[in-house]
C-alpha cells in the first residue's frame, strides 16, 4: 500500500497546534531542531595501531577555517577542505598533553601513514 504524504491528526481530531506552535509527538511543546553538520561528523572515534591508541575527529569542509600542515605529507590542509584531527591517546604526560599535541591530517594521509616515528 502507499505511504500517504499527509500529516497525521492527534488523536483528539484538532489541528496539532497549540498556541501557535506547533505540538510534539507527545504534545509536550517545541521539537528541538537537529544540527545536520553535528551529525554529519559524529564524534570522535578511538584507534589503534603499532605506534599507540589514537583519538581521530573528522573535520568537515564547512568548519575548516584555517591552514594546517598535514605531518603525513608536509603540505597545506587548506580551508574548505574535509580532513582529520588526531591525538595521541596514551601521551605519556597525559591526555591533556596528548591532545595539546593534535595534528590536522588529510584523510588519505592518515590511512596511509607508515608507523615509524618522526
Amino acid at each position: 500500500m502507499p505511504r500517504s504524504n499527509r500529516p497525521r491528526r492527534p488523536a483528539s481530531g484538532k489541528p496539532g497546534i497549540a498556541g501557535g506552535k506547533p505540538v510534539g509527538k507527545k504534545g509536550n511543546g517545541d521539537v528541538p531542531e537537529l544540527d545536520l553538520e553535528r551529525a554529519r561528523a559524529g564524534i570522535a572515534r578511538r584507534e589503534s595501531a603499532p605506534d599507540g591508541e589514537w583519538t581521530v575527529r573528522t573535520m568537515t569542509a564547512r568548519n575548516a577555517e584555517k591552514t594546517y600542515i598535514c605531518p603525513g605529507c608536509s603540505t597545506a590542509v587548506v580551508p574548505g577542505i574535509a580532513h582529520l584531527v588526531v591525538w595521541k591517546d596514551d601521551h605519556i604526560f597525559g591526555a591533556a598533553a596528548g591532545l595539546a599535541e593534535r595534528r590536522h591530517w588529510h584523510t588519505n594521509c592518515w590511512l596511509s601513514r607508515t608507523y615509524r616515528y618522526r
